[in-house]
């Protein structure tokens, strides 16, 4: 499960509802957005913001009509670090949601499999011999040194 203090992505209407009322936020659009091929640009309007001016006030059921429409979907943060409730969050198509969650877990899953996969290397190389090496080389005419496997510490 993620932590709380990192931003996770949501499509499920109750959380995203919940979220919101959690923080006072409501559903809005901005104005005069929906002339432009039906689209209509979507917010979640906090009680601190500034862009009131902007936005019109919406239904859910509308809110999320669009919301399904435009295929989306809520990035947010349920709490900071600090443990202070966040009022972070961000509309993005759900394409970006998932190509980010995708990123998130595989960075989270790549990090084990490379150190286990680096311990795996560690073993093989330490029980490996020395390669031979010829005493010169063709190409440069001079001596060469054994060639030694050394780990550097981490």
């Amino acid at each position: 499960m993620p932590s709380k203090s990192k931003a996770s992505s949501i499509t499920d209407h109750d959380e995203i509802r919940r979220w919101a009322e959690e923080r006072g936020a409501q559903p809005a659009c901005v104005r005069n957005t929906g002339s432009r091929n039906g689209v209509v640009i979507l917010r979640l309007e906090l009680p601190s913001s500034s862009s009131k001016q902007a936005l019109e006030m919406i239904e859910w059921n509308e809110w999320f009509e669009k919301f399904e429409e435009q295929g989306l979907a809520l990035i947010h943060q349920e709490t900071l670090a600090n443990g202070k409730k966040s009022n972070f969050s961000k509309l993005v198509s759900r394409e970006t949601a998932n190509a980010r969650d995708s990123r998130s877990r595989s960075a989270h899953s790549g990090k084990a499999s490379t150190s286990k996969s680096k311990s795996a290397k560690s073993a093989k190389s330490a029980s490996r011999k020395p390669a031979e090496v010829p005493a010169k080389t063709a190409a440069k005419g001079r001596t060469a040194k054994p060639h030694t496997h050394t780990r550097k510490a981490a």
